[in-house]
C-alpha cells in the first residue's frame, strides 16, 4: 500500500492527529515522561474506545440512530454489579454477569421505546437514561462500594507491558472488526444504514438488525461501566458523564459516516487515543472542563462540515 493509499483511508487521520497530540503533549515536558504518557492514554482511551466501538455500531443504522443512555448504562451496570460483589474474592465473574444483564435489558427497553412507541432514538435513549439514572440512584444511595481486590489488580493491571482494560479494548475491537467485514449480521447492518427501504425490500430482517444493536451498544456500555469502576475503585454517579460527548467524538473523529452505512473500527481505537491526549494538553495548559467540552464539539463540528463537504463534491 503507497503512502497516498493508506492517506486516503479515513482512520489514518485519527491516528496522524493522536501522533500529533503525543508529539505536542511531550513537547510541554521538554520529552520527559513519554512511556508514562503512552500508557496512561491507553488505560483510559480503552475506555472510549469501548463506548466508542458500541456507538459506532448504532451510528451505522442511519441519521438519526444514537444512543443517549450510555453514561447512564455505565453507571447503572456498574452501580448494581459492585453492589452484588460486595468486595467479596472470588465474585468476579458474578459482577459481570450482571452489568451484561444490566446491558441487555436497557438495549431491550431502549429499541422498545422507539419500535413500540415510534419515539426518534435521540428522544427514546434520552429518555431512558433518566429512568437508569434514576434507579442507580435509588441503589447506590451514596455508597461507594469496592470493587473485590483481585478485580481491581486485573483491572489495573498490565500484560506485555500493555494495559488490562486495552488488551480487553483491543479485542473487542478485533472482534467488532470481523464481524463487520466477515459475517452475515455484518452486510446486513451495512445494508440498513446505506438504504432502510432497500435493505428491507431485499429480505434483510431490518427490526432484528436495528434492536441487535441497540442491545450491543448497550452491552458495550455495561462492560465500559464495570471496567472503570474496578480500575478507578468504585462506582460513582457521574462515572459516565463524560462519554456522553466522548462516545460520538470518537466515532465522528475516527472516520465513521454519520450518514450511516459505513464504520471505521481502527479509527475509534485512533479517535480515543487522540481525545485523552487532547484532554492531557489542555490540562498542561490549566484549562478547565468547559473548554475541553467547547474543543471537543468544535472538533466534532468541524469534521462533519468536512465530510458533507467532501460528499457534496464527490
Amino acid at each position: 500500500m503507497t503512502p497516498l493509499n493508506l492517506l486516503a483511508k479515513p482512520w489514518i487521520w485519527s491516528w496522524l492527529a493522536a501522533s500529533a497530540a503525543f508529539g505536542l503533549t511531550l513537547g510541554l515536558t521538554s520529552g520527559r515522561g513519554a512511556g508514562e504518557l503512552a500508557y496512561a492514554a491507553l488505560s483510559f482511551g480503552a475506555f472510549a474506545a469501548i463506548v466508542g466501538l458500541g456507538q459506532m455500531l448504532v451510528i451505522t443504522l442511519g441519521p438519526g440512530n444514537v444512543d443517549l443512555s450510555i453514561p447512564a448504562t455505565m453507571t447503572l451496570a456498574a452501580t448494581l454489579a459492585l453492589k452484588a460483589m460486595s468486595s467479596n474474592p472470588g465474585t468476579a465473574f458474578l459482577g459481570l454477569g450482571i452489568a451484561l444483564g444490566v446491558g441487555v435489558a436497557a438495549g431491550l427497553a431502549n429499541y422498545a421505546l422507539i419500535f413500540l412507541l415510534r419515539l426518534p432514538p435521540i428522544i427514546a435513549t434520552l429518555a431512558a437514561s433518566l429512568v437508569y439514572q434514576s434507579f442507580a440512584i435509588w441503589s447506590n444511595r451514596g455508597l461507594r462500594i469496592k470493587p473485590p481486590a483481585g478485580l481491581a489488580d486485573f483491572a489495573t493491571g498490565r500484560f506485555l507491558g500493555l494495559p488490562n482494560v486495552a488488551w480487553v479494548g483491543l479485542a473487542l475491537a478485533i472482534v467488532v472488526w470481523v464481524v463487520l467485514e466477515r459475517t452475515v449480521w455484518g452486510r446486513m447492518l451495512l445494508a440498513t444504514g446505506q438504504n432502510l427501504r432497500v435493505a428491507r425490500l431485499a429480505g434483510v430482517p431490518v427490526e432484528l438488525v436495528r434492536a441487535t444493536t441497540y442491545v450491543l451498544v448497550a452491552v458495550f456500555a455495561s462492560l465500559a461501566g464495570y471496567l472503570l469502576a474496578s480500575f478507578s475503585g468504585g462506582a460513582a454517579l457521574n462515572m459516565g458523564a463524560e462519554y456522553l460527548l466522548m462516545s460520538i467524538a470518537v466515532v465522528v473523529i475516527g472516520g465513521t459516516s454519520i450518514a450511516g452505512g459505513n464504520s471505521n473500527v481502527p479509527g475509534v481505537w485512533g479517535a480515543a487515543l487522540f481525545m485523552f491526549l487532547v484532554v492531557s494538553m489542555l490540562n498542561s495548559y490549566g484549562a478547565g472542563a468547559g473548554v475541553r467540552n467547547v474543543l471537543t464539539g468544535t472538533i466534532i463540528i468541524a469534521i462533519v462540515i468536512a465530510a458533507s463537504t467532501r460528499r457534496v463534491r464527490a
